[in-house]
């Protein structure tokens, strides 16, 4: 039964009844978080995404204000690019799910690019005549020639693990190239029964001390 469907929660009280409805607490880490987390809204019922503070306090932050006992774990470990997945189905279905999960974006100016691409001179004919202005201020030698744009001379838009400047990010998003791969890890796991850990460093200790 799918009752909650990816809502970004900006009031605390969600949780009690998103906790109550399902039977496990995945507290997720998200790599490259960007444009594709709103693919999971479809992928993955129950994905809560939104401010790791509100989100601690919906859970509790300690014994005394958990909202469930044990939740206050859970909440411990919502900092960066973090998110929480309540559900119904089996424990290792979702490990299943989250191991496989993989999506595709743009790559953001900073990131490093994972491929050399070098662009031949000659026509561009995916571009139309309007946009040369735009792509000489990105840096690009073009030029109009009986209404196509050119390249005067063979142009490298980035290098292999160099970083993407804002020039290069936004000719990659132009040709359609995403080098951002985005991935899911679960770091955490709660139920009424018990609590798991998943990332290696991290020591159930530290939360118990916390």
């Amino acid at each position: 039964m799918r009752l909650y469907t990816g809502l970004r929660p900006r009031t605390v009280g969600w949780a009690r009844p998103a906790s109550q409805a399902t039977t496990r607490l995945f507290c997720v880490g998200l790599l490259q978080r960007g444009r594709p987390d709103r693919h999971l809204y479809s992928t993955l019922q129950g994905f809560f995404l939104g401010s790791n503070k509100v989100m601690q306090v919906a859970l509790g932050r300690s014994v005394s204000d958990e909202i469930q006992p044990g939740l206050h774990k859970v909440s411990k470990f919502l900092c960066g690019n973090t998110g929480l997945f309540l559900t119904n189905m089996p424990k290792e279905e979702v490990e299943s799910l989250f191991n496989k999960y993989e999506d595709y974006d743009f790559a953001r100016t900073g990131s490093t690019a994972t491929e050399k691409v070098e662009l031949p001179e000659g026509p561009l004919e995916q571009f139309t005549h309007e946009m040369e202005p735009f792509l000489r201020k990105q840096g690009m030698p073009v030029r109009l020639n009986k209404g196509v744009v050119e390249l005067v001379s063979d142009f490298v838009v980035c290098e292999e693990g160099k970083p993407l400047s804002p020039e290069s990010a936004r000719i990659l998003r132009l040709l359609g190239i995403k080098m951002a791969t985005f991935k899911l890890h679960l770091i955490c796991r709660w139920s009424a029964e018990d609590f798991e850990l998943y990332r290696e460093g991290l020591d159930e200790s530290d939360v118990e001390s916390a």
